[in-house]
């Protein structure tokens, strides 16, 4: 059999080098690592874009702007609620599709000429679910869709102060989705917050 060197000279070699020497090199370089989810990759959002001041500060004053005409302080919108029977590694999908409903049912209906700031804070969220684009759920979907519909049946229940109270929430909107989204999930289990 001719070398390595010699059948990398000539183009026929050339191919049959990069075929049966390199193809397989860089199909299997590109398979996720056991255990891994691709998913999982597509479900991550850098630390940098919670750490920009500017709209961290607009975000915040916006909450507690709003969380001041909020007469409603029994119930809560945004919190750990959200995340019963919901596995961590599913934590960031459910933030973005969470995200996704206050911008979209919220901060750009008739609210968004009520308040200083709603524009940019719904132009910030709405380019973190357009990161996440290819965030999906791992397993299933059920528990992710009752818990969304828990939180948007108790934002209607709250009538007119419902969407005050999700814009008072949007400090706490944020911190989740920071948490979910850029924390690495521990494998197994759900982590609990007090």
């Amino acid at each position: 059999m001719a070398s390595l060197q010699t059948l990398s000279k000539s183009f026929p070699g050339w191919v049959f080098f990069c075929c049966c020497c390199c193809l397989p090199l860089l199909l299997t370089s590109s398979l996720p690592l056991k255990g891994a989810s691709i998913a999982h990759h597509a479900c991550r959002l850098r630390k940098i874009n919670f750490q920009q001041p500017y709209i961290r500060n607009r975000t915040y004053t916006l909450a507690k702007t709003v969380h001041a005409s909020d007469k409603d302080t029994d119930n809560r919108l945004i919190g750990q609620q959200l995340f019963v029977n919901i596995r961590e590694n599913n934590h960031c999908y459910l933030m973005k599709r969470v995200v996704e409903f206050v911008v979209k049912d919220v901060l750009l209906t008739e609210v968004k000429n009520q308040y200083p700031y709603v524009e940019e804070v719904a132009q910030f969220l709405a380019s973190l679910t357009s990161e996440l684009r290819s965030c999906k759920f791992s397993g299933q979907k059920e528990h992710i869709e009752k818990n969304l519909e828990q939180m948007k049946d108790k934002m209607e229940q709250l009538g007119e102060n419902g969407k005050t109270k999700a814009i008072g929430e949007l400090d706490l909107l944020f911190d989740y989705m920071e948490n979910a989204c850029t924390d690495v999930p521990k494998k197994g289990g759900n982590k609990k917050k007090n």
